[in-house]
C-alpha cells in the first residue's frame, strides 16, 4: 500500500512549493493542507521544532524544509542516480535556495534604503547565478543527467518571480530556458499549476 502524504504549509509557495512541484512531477496523491490567517498558532506548539512546513507520513512528521523535498525527491525517484549525480543534483538546489534567499530579502525589507541596496546586490547577484548554471547545465532540457530531477523543478520555482517580472530572463541562457520548458512540460506540473491558489509569494 503507497504511503500516504499530508503537507501542511501556509497559503503560499514559500518553503512548501518544492516539495508540492516534486509529489505533482511524479504524479504522487498528496493532502496540501493550506493554513489561513491565524491558524498556525494552536499547531505550533504541537509540531517538532515549532516550524512549517511539516510533511506527515504514515502518522510521522518531520519539518525542515530541505529535509523534506529532499526526502520527497527520493520517495519519488527525482533525486538522480545515486552517487555523483545525486551530489550535482543536491548542489544545484543548495545555489537556487541562495537564489531565493536574496529575492525574499529584497521582497520583505521595509527600510527603503537598504532595500535599495539589496536590489543593487540582487542585479549583481542574478547575471552572475545564471551565468555558472547556464555553463554547468546539461544540454538535454534538464540540469543534470538526461531525465526530470528535483534540481529542475527547484529552478523552476526559483525563478517564478524573476520570470514573472521578466519573461525575457532567460533569452541569453537557451539551455536554462529549455529546463523550464521541460518542467512545464510534464504534466503532472501543469495540472498542478493550472489549479493552484494565486498567491503573494
Amino acid at each position: 500500500m503507497a504511503p500516504k502524504y499530508k503537507l501542511t504549509y501556509f497559503n503560499a509557495r514559500g518553503r512548501g512549493e518544492l516539495t508540492r512541484l516534486i509529489f505533482a512531477a511524479a504524479g504522487v496523491e498528496f493532502e496540501d493542507v493550506r493554513l489561513g490567517h491565524g491558524e498556525w498558532s494552536p499547531l505550533k506548539e504541537t509540531s517538532p521544532m515549532g516550524q512549517m512546513p511539516l510533511l506527515e507520513v504514515g502518522g510521522q512528521v518531520i519539518c525542515q524544509s530541505g529535509a523534506i523535498f529532499r526526502y520527497a525527491a527520493k520517495e519519488t525517484g527525482l533525486s538522480g542516480a545515486a552517487g555523483w549525480e545525486e551530489a550535482q543534483v543536491d548542489m544545484f538546489v543548495s545555489g537556487i535556495d541562495d537564489l531565493q534567499t536574496k529575492l525574499w530579502e529584497v521582497r520583505f525589507e521595509r527600510d527603503e534604503a537598504k532595500k535599495e541596496e539589496k536590489k543593487t546586490g540582487l542585479a549583481t547577484f542574478v547575471p552572475n547565478f545564471l551565468g555558472n548554471y547556464e555553463k554547468l547545465c546539461g544540454s538535454d532540457g534538464h540540469l543534470v543527467g538526461t531525465s526530470l530531477t528535483y534540481a529542475d523543478l527547484a529552478f523552476f520555482n526559483g525563478m517564478h518571480d524573476i520570470l514573472t517580472d521578466r519573461p525575457d530572463a532567460l533569452e541569453k541562457y537557451p539551455k536554462l530556458a529549455k529546463v523550464v520548458e521541460s518542467v512545464k512540460d510534464n504534466k503532472g506540473v501543469a495540472a498542478y499549476i493550472a489549479e493552484r491558489p494565486e498567491t503573494r509569494m
